[in-house]
């Protein structure tokens, strides 16, 4: 097995479910992302790490999302992390996030996400997280894909139990959110866990084959 794939184009990154389309966010979608991101900004912030004060806020500031973008495509491009905009019917409706992407012995990632709140409760994201966990053991060969939640978020935690993700136990003061070290139940799947429910997944979450997935897994 290969340590390390070939980074795709970020215009070749386009992966579907049975109901989601995600792609990397472009400079195009900064009025659609602005929008959601302002209407959702009590929704969502609570679950955020803090922005600093000097940093300026992508949503309000056309050209910090463009920067960001860059950034997103330059995280792509080194392998180091896979974000994607979730598009239903093709209309934006939050972001799924492979992060923090480590070769070497680990071959591990992180996924984080969230939705607009119009929208949460449809299964989308359950959906999306599916089809990057296809993505991250089938094309890019991450052995073991995590996802960390602050305790209290019950809609985070759905996700996870919608997938029925392992629970590996908690991290104390893990993370930075909002301002506070908070503790965060850490979710996991592995390469060999993958194979075990892959059918399952499939059947419930995801869409065609992807070409040469069979490939992959032998």
């Amino acid at each position: 097995m290969s340590l390390r794939r070939t980074p795709p184009r970020t215009s070749s990154l386009h992966l579907s479910g049975r109901r989601v389309m995600l792609r990397p966010i472009g400079d195009n979608d900064f009025s659609a992302w602005s929008e959601v991101r302002r209407r959702n900004a009590d929704w969502l912030e609570p679950w955020e790490p803090l922005r600093p004060p000097y940093v300026t806020d992508p949503a309000v500031d056309r050209s910090a999302f463009v920067a960001r973008c860059r950034a997103r495509e330059r995280e792509i491009l080194s392998d180091s992390a896979y974000p994607f905009g979730i598009f239903v019917e093709h209309r934006l409706v939050g972001e799924v996030n492979l992060n923090n992407v480590v070769r070497g012995a680990l071959q591990t990632g992180t996924i984080g996400y969230w939705i607009d709140r119009r929208q949460a409760g449809n299964g989308f994201i359950a959906e999306s997280v599916a089809v990057v966990l296809r993505h991250a053991f089938e094309r890019l060969d991450l052995h073991r894909v995590e996802i960390c939640i602050v305790p209290r978020n019950a809609n985070s935690r759905r996700v996870v139990e919608k997938l029925g993700l392992r629970c590996e136990g908690t991290a104390e003061r893990y993370l930075q959110i909002n301002g506070v070290w908070e503790d965060h139940l850490r979710f996991a799947m592995t390469a060999e866990e993958w194979r075990e429910r892959r059918a399952e997944m499939a059947s419930r979450w995801l869409e065609a084959e992807p070409p040469d997935a069979s490939a992959s897994l032998k």
